[in-house]
């Protein structure tokens, strides 16, 4: 049998995030955020429409069909997911009036669906230091995360926060464990953190000792 291929290694840590979207377009900077949080895939974040967002009920939801796997999807709100999707929502609402049309897309450019946004996220990369410039003419940018990281990030960030396996695959995914394991990376910060839990048990103090007291009654034979 062939070998397997080694799983990619990339993904983020919420500065390393927040650098790369800070330099993205900003009409492109909700997509990569929504994927921080949710570990979704690009083409399951830009495709997302509105009938799919349920305020009332705190939920994000794929039907069966709209995901690779074939499965239906569905999230809760986080903190994180409401601060996002509710301005979101006031931003296209304020550019469906100013359109007079219906904007379907929960993620869009002032009412345009997003087909890609490749050359924005190279230059996002190499200006916030994720990316070499390999050749300036013609232009060639060697990115060091891709959008794809985000879905390690997320599966990171949920074994992390202690979620059972089952669940996670369930918000992520994955149809199986075998593919998840590939995404549940151990980073260098989880390794020092390790570390360091391993250190503050070998300085604790040691058992207390027993102390054997001799025996001072008598026994009687029967």
């Amino acid at each position: 049998m062939l070998a397997e291929a080694a799983p990619r290694q990339g993904f983020f840590e919420r500065p390393e995030f927040e650098a790369v979207q800070a330099h993205l377009p900003v009409a492109v900077q909700p997509v990569a955020e929504f994927a921080y949080l949710t570990g979704w895939r690009f083409r399951e974040v830009i495709g997302l429409t509105w009938d799919r967002v349920d305020f009332g009920g705190e939920t994000v939801r794929l039907e069966p069909g709209q995901t690779k796997n074939g499965d239906g999807r569905m999230c809760y709100f986080t903190p994180g997911l409401r601060a996002l999707l509710e301005p979101q929502r006031v931003t296209t609402n304020a550019t469906a009036t100013k359109l007079a049309r219906i904007i379907p897309w929960v993620f869009h450019r002032h009412g345009a669906p997003i087909r890609s946004f490749r050359r924005a996220w190279l230059t996002a990369c190499l200006e916030s230091g994720f990316a070499t410039l390999i050749s300036q003419k013609p232009r060639v940018i060697k990115p060091h995360r891709i959008f794809h990281d985000f879905r390690r990030t997320a599966v990171r960030n949920l074994e992390r926060a202690g979620v059972s396996r089952s669940v996670a695959m369930k918000l992520t995914g994955h149809k199986t464990e075998a593919v998840y394991r590939r995404y549940a990376i151990v980073s260098d910060s989880d390794l020092r953190a390790a570390a360091a839990k391993l250190a503050a048990a070998s300085e604790c103090p040691a058992a207390a000792t027993v102390t054997v007291l001799p025996f001072t009654g008598t026994v009687q034979a029967r």
